[in-house]
């Protein structure tokens, strides 16, 4: 017993600076990640604003029934979808093809400069960018009216979802090079010289170096991306959409919002994040499963 207390003692006096510099983000985390979670139980009872705590009483699944009879929930986990598969298959692939440009190039002060430029809309909200991009995309002040276009692609159907695709691209795939240009620099480089050696051409040390080296982190972020696959990104959404879009962009976490804020319906709110939340969980953890039936050394956990 006391060779264990005073291994413990040895274990915490030599990591103790790391726990300590740990600690601040668990405080954040149990604050604000965890403690919300007490919130949950509103989606069980009949709470509406203004209600006092007394007069909560337990009512069971029936914002669930309530909200999965609803023609327009049904209508709001399409759009939402629709929109999260679109920046799946197009904005999920796009870091990984700026990170093997880039690695490709020569010129250090090019590679400095291009990255800065990517770099730069991840910085901004989407506050920030939905200003410019109301700019850019008005036919009487920006570039689209050139092309002759009279109506604001903003209240056009049409435009709209790849109007999101596009501009999420422009913004995360910059910064998401990171993580694969540093998996890209943990290749060995005694392969790149033996596959040279061998006579491969650049596109074939990419296509059988560079690309299998870099598959493992693509699968751990395409896990975390799935489980986020009912979020389609509500702050883009929120900034970008209006009522002429409401039937391809009003996406559950808007529908969330609208129903929390502008109809003081909490729980009802409540019931649809735990939805929400509860088929993400059940994605991340399919997901991680199939990675690892196919690679036991890929998935997350």
């Amino acid at each position: 017993m006391f060779q264990t207390i005073k291994g413990s003692q040895k274990h915490f006096k030599r990591y103790g600076p790391i726990y300590l510099l740990a600690l601040p983000g668990i405080v954040l985390m149990i604050v604000f990640r965890y403690l919300p979670m007490a919130g949950l139980s509103l989606a069980f009872t009949n709470f509406t604003a203004g209600m006092r705590l007394p007069d909560v009483t337990w009512v069971g699944f029936k914002w669930f029934r309530i909200l999965f009879a609803g023609d327009e929930f049904s209508g709001v986990v399409m759009n939402t979808l629709i929109i999260s598969f679109a920046k799946l298959i197009f904005s999920f692939p796009a870091p990984i093809i700026l990170a093997i440009l880039l690695n490709e190039m020569k010129s250090n002060k090019m590679k400095r400069g291009f990255q800065t430029v990517l770099y730069l809309p991840h910085f901004l909200a989407w506050t920030v960018l939905a200003g410019i991009l109301f700019t850019l995309m008005s036919p009487q002040t920006g570039i689209v009216g050139y092309f002759g276009l009279k109506e604001s692609v903003f209240l056009n159907s049409n435009m709209f979802r790849p109007l999101l695709v596009v501009s999420d691209i422009w913004k995360t795939s910059g910064w998401g090079t990171i993580v694969y240009l540093a998996a890209i620099s943990g290749i060995d480089p005694n392969l790149y010289e033996a596959a040279m050696i061998d006579g491969a051409n650049r596109f074939q040390r990419i296509r059988y170096i560079l690309i299998p080296s870099i598959m493992k982190t693509a699968v751990i972020l395409l896990i975390l991306k799935i489980g986020h696959i009912l979020d389609a990104g509500f702050d883009q959404v929120f900034m970008l959409y209006n009522p002429a879009v409401y039937d391809v962009g009003d996406i559950l976490g808007t529908y969330v919002f609208r129903t929390a804020m502008s109809q003081g319906r909490f729980a009802l709110a409540t019931a649809s994040g735990l939805f929400k939340s509860f088929v993400g969980l059940t994605l991340i953890i399919s997901s991680n499963f199939l990675a690892k039936r196919v690679d036991k050394d890929a998935g997350l956990f």
